[in-house]
């Protein structure tokens, strides 16, 4: 994540119309909107969502020396979003022995507030109240959950408002007690004794058991991995329910290794201004996406030649054959001309979701980046999505170019409306685009 030194500044998009101003001065980091302006605590601990997503959670957390506040978040029917725990990304940094296992699941993820199911951004799901029969007053955590691979098919079932019989078919699959102040042993057991004494045909708690070590570990993530699911969640020992991003709870996926051509360089801004941003890369089959971060301040001054193999790891494919969160680790040596061997799950994508890149790229050395050397200009590079479902027939159109990135939406026809946002470098754009299409595709959306 990018980081202010002391004495600089830098803007962010909001949502007033002229950008905001972080600043650090002398470790006070501070931002001109009023949600920073307006806390009733000592300046040096406040904070803001600007300053969280322009230096991320964990860093706001460190500074502040505390919890931060959960966001709440409006959708346009004035619901609030619940204060949901969302889980950090395992590094391989951490000795997992006894914490709780569970599957992570490749379904919706609902609130149940004691009457309805809510999403993580305070949209209603509308479940028939065959499906919400039994279920207790008692807030509940969980997953509207279809089946392995169903995801598509459950986001379909869930977002109608209807309440159809298709509900028959979702099973709420119940992992967190949110009002309970007890370690979580304490929580599962509550959720236990709550679902056997209420009974609920559709809901059940979700399966929890204790590592036993590494070993233990790779080989229940090989075999959830191996049936078609996501990965495996970890919980610490003893935590307990708190909103926001934890430490406590963990991600864990396989990691894949593989290699691409570098097909341009993307410019850096704010920190990263005046050298390399994000390579521009392409696999075998013509997929395209950008390399952003495992660079060293070494490599972002002279990156990998234009034309140059480079290794990189990355965790899953998107449904369009791209790989997510991939990271930089080297250039494979004397490889400039090569052509890059296909990634391990290169065939795992439908050829018809990739798009083919067909200009052809010079396979020339770039110009040296220095701090002194004008950016490189970012050919913009466009997704379409469109959503149709009965009456509703939208689309939703993303570009980014450098460190912009535009949205266009609206009924399928017209001319829609755009919203473009700033971000801090051509990485973070690229983040961020990836972010808004995982949003898009989970809410059904499909790339045409």
């Amino acid at each position: 994540m990018p980081d202010l030194n002391d004495g600089e500044t830098a803007e962010i998009k909001g949502s007033a119309k002229l950008p905001y101003v972080l600043k650090n001065t002398g470790g006070v980091y501070s931002c001109t909107c009023p949600a920073w302006r307006n806390q009733s605590v000592p300046i040096e601990r406040r904070t803001c969502k600007h300053l969280r997503t322009y230096r991320g959670e964990q860093a706001e957390q460190d500074r502040v020396g505390g919890e931060l506040p959960a966001r709440a978040e409006s959708n346009s029917s004035g619901a609030v979003a619940p204060g949901l725990l969302l889980a950090h990304t395992w590094q391989n940094d951490l000795d997992l022995t006894d914490w709780w296992i569970s599957e992570k699941l490749d379904g919706v993820r609902a609130y149940w507030d004691g009457a309805q199911f809510i999403s993580r951004l305070g949209n209603v799901y509308h479940a028939p109240d065959f499906f919400v029969t039994g279920l207790p007053k008692t807030p509940l955590d969980g997953e509207l959950w279809l089946g392995r691979k169903a995801f598509q098919r459950c986001v379909s079932i869930v977002r109608r408002q209807d309440k159809s019989d298709h509900w028959r078919s979702i099973r709420f699959l119940v992992f967190d007690l949110p009002s309970a102040t007890g370690p979580f042993e304490e929580r599962l057991e509550q959720l236990h004794d709550c679902l056997a004494s209420n009974r609920p045909q559709f809901a059940e708690l979700h399966q929890h058991y204790r590592c036993r070590g590494a070993d233990h570990l790779r080989e229940e993530l090989a075999k959830v991995e191996a049936l078609g699911g996501e990965g495996l969640m970890l919980r610490e020992p003893g935590s307990k329910y708190e909103a926001g991003r934890s430490s406590s709870l963990l991600k864990v996926k396989t990691f894949h290794d593989a290699e691409a051509r570098v097909v341009e360089h993307l410019p850096g801004t704010g920190r990263h201004k005046g050298r390399l941003g994000a390579l521009a890369v392409q696999l075998p089959d013509g997929t395209s996406f950008s390399v952003g971060t495992g660079f060293s301040d070494a490599q972002r001054e002279n990156p990998p030649a234009v034309g140059s193999i480079v290794t990189f790891r990355y965790q899953e494919l998107s449904d369009r054959g791209v790989p997510r969160f991939p990271s930089f680790i080297r250039v494979r040596p004397g490889a400039a001309s090569a052509t890059p061997v296909a990634h391990p799950d290169s065939g795992s994508a439908p050829a018809a979701t990739r798009r083919a890149r067909t200009e052809k790229t010079a396979a020339a050395p770039p110009a040296r980046h220095t701090n002194s050397s004008p950016s490189i200009e970012a050919k913009p590079m466009t997704r379409h999505f469109e959503f149709v479902e009965g009456s509703s027939a939208k689309f939703w159109e993303v570009t980014a170019a450098g460190n912009q990135v535009a949205v266009r939406f609206g009924r399928i026809g017209t001319q829609g409306q755009t919203q473009t946002k700033t971000l801090s470098d051509a990485e973070a754009a690229a983040r961020h685009v990836e972010t808004l299409v995982g949003e898009k595709t989970k809410k059904g959306y499909v790339e045409t």
